[in-house]
């Protein structure tokens, strides 16, 4: 997948943010990692993959993948915040189950927050699009889930949300 046209879309995105809730001046990267972390966590809740004690389905394909591109946006954006406009990932498969990605996940933006550096977003762009692959997301499908959130995304500014 071509990442640079989300970055761009993204880009827009966070200007229009910050324009419109008067932060242009404001460092926002630690809010957008805990708003990555939530995001994880609501994703990881309509899998109910560590729901062991739970035998209530998981979510529809459509909702797990409304969540799992909410994580795209602040993970494009954190890129962004980096320096970055691209992304080459590593296209390793991890074969583990979901709650382990899920772990794995979580780990990478903590260090991310910690470090800050172009090697610990590789890794958190990496570990989540690997969950992405396990969830079975194609790159197609993570790009048109994007791009209609990010429109929804646009809509909810305008809106005052």
């Amino acid at each position: 997948m071509n990442w640079q046209t989300l970055f761009t879309m993204q880009r827009e995105l966070d200007n229009y943010i910050l324009a419109q809730h008067d932060l242009k001046n404001e460092n926002v990267f630690d809010k957008k990692v805990l708003a990555l972390l939530v995001e994880v966590g609501e994703l990881a809740n309509e899998t109910r993959c560590f729901k062991y004690w739970s035998v209530k389905p998981a979510s529809e394909k459509s909702v797990i993948a409304e969540e799992y591109v909410d994580g795209i946006h602040f993970i494009l954006s954190l890129g962004l915040d980096l320096g970055l406009n691209e992304y080459q990932p590593n296209n390793q498969v991890d074969e583990r189950e979901l709650t382990a990605l899920f772990h794995d996940v979580y780990h990478a933006i903590s260090t991310l927050k910690e470090e800050k550096t172009h090697h610990a977003y590789g890794q958190v762009f990496d570990t989540y699009l690997n969950l992405g692959k396990k969830l079975g997301f194609s790159a197609n499908d993570i790009k048109e889930a994007y791009v209609d959130k990010n429109k929804i995304n646009f809509e909810r500014q305008d809106q005052g949300y």
